[in-house]
């Protein structure tokens, strides 16, 4: 197991924080009086949720195989990201290091906190140059690192992942949005001996909850005692704590929607092929892909006109693309819109 002091790592006006502690939900009563919160004795959702996240933690904990108390619950993924750099990076003084290209809020969220930005370019395949990567931080000795695998916008997961936790002493982030849609192993197995370690993952993408906004952030006790200390009392609302309970008891359900998906992305990987204004289709472990067109523009132009939605990636990735998988029905539109090209 790796050894890290994470209080060396925290802000020290975080580390000097009280969280702000619901009474209600550290006290084990009956059928108490409700009377302490100033709401409504009437309607279907007069009561605050719970601000632990009691039951939600636990019934991942079961389904996951981890310790509830190593799971936090965030409005998405966003605001742990949010959360994560509010307690580790001094506005105007620390770093954190991104891969370029990569999931947009990493670099959000570090500049409204004042953080600099520093970016690791990725190479022509988007993996990570491992020297590029040591000699950053021997350079800017960054206080955060964020990994994305697999990786958002480009779909390919990152090799060797252990190699970079291992060589930063800093707190590492592995953002796990994708990771049902892939074979790649979750760094989950690897929080019990990488302290600075958090991975991140999210009911959004393919357990089909993003209008829910349920993150999870799994680590340390120490780094998840961290997060509710700062977060907002009642950060996720009850509807979306019971939405994902809810979907959590119907695992078959969820194991059919994503094998529908990854039929589709098979499917839609072999009409490509027949595509003429495609001149590449990176390799995708995610619900998405990056695709390079001949005419880049004209193509985005042309779905837009068909109202078919897109990403547009370019000019950041030449003349690229994303785009998502969807039903039958969507993907067959897509291709035909493509095809009339």
């Amino acid at each position: 197991m790796k050894t890290i002091n994470i209080q060396k790592l925290v802000r020290k006006n975080i580390s000097e924080l009280r969280p702000h502690i619901s009474f209600r939900d550290n006290n084990t009563f009956e059928n108490p009086f409700l009377m302490d919160a100033n709401e409504s004795p009437f309607g279907e959702f007069n009561r605050y949720p719970d601000s632990t996240h009691k039951n939600l933690r636990e019934k991942i904990s079961a389904f996951k195989n981890i310790s509830a108390n190593q799971i936090a619950i965030g409005n998405g993924s966003d605001e742990l990201i949010d959360l994560i750099i509010k307690i580790f990076c001094e506005p105007k003084k620390d770093s954190v290091l991104v891969m370029n290209p990569s999931f947009a809020m990493y670099g959000f969220y570090a500049a409204i906190n004042e953080n600099k930005v520093l970016q690791l370019n990725l190479n022509d395949d988007f993996e990570i140059v491992k020297e590029d990567f040591l000699e950053n931080i021997k350079e800017n000795q960054p206080k955060i690192l964020f990994l994305c695998s697999p990786n958002n916008p480009t779909g390919n997961s990152i090799e060797d992942i252990e190699f970079y936790i291992q060589n930063f002493d800093g707190i590492v982030v592995v953002d796990e949005a994708y990771i049902e849609f892939s074979e790649q192993k979750s760094s989950l197995e690897l929080i019990n001996e990488y302290p600075n370690l958090i991975v991140l993952q999210t009911f959004s993408k393919a357990w089909g909850l993003a209008g829910a906004r349920v993150g999870i952030a799994y680590s340390s006790l120490e780094i998840t005692n961290l997060i509710y200390t700062v977060k907002s009392p009642f950060n996720v609302n009850v509807l979306s704590q019971n939405l994902v309970l809810e979907k959590l008891d119907q695992i078959e359900d969820f194991k059919s929607n994503l094998n529908k998906i990854l039929k589709e992305r098979d499917w839609l990987r072999n009409q490509f092929l027949d595509v003429a204004c495609i001149s590449k289709v990176f390799p995708t472990d995610a619900n998405f892909f990056l695709i390079e067109f001949k005419h880049a523009e004209k193509v985005y132009s042309t779905l837009i006109e068909n109202e078919i939605l897109t990403s547009k990636r370019f000019p950041q990735i030449p003349d690229c693309i994303r785009l998502n998988v969807g039903n039958r029905n969507e993907n067959e539109t897509l291709i035909n819109a493509l095809k009339s090209i």
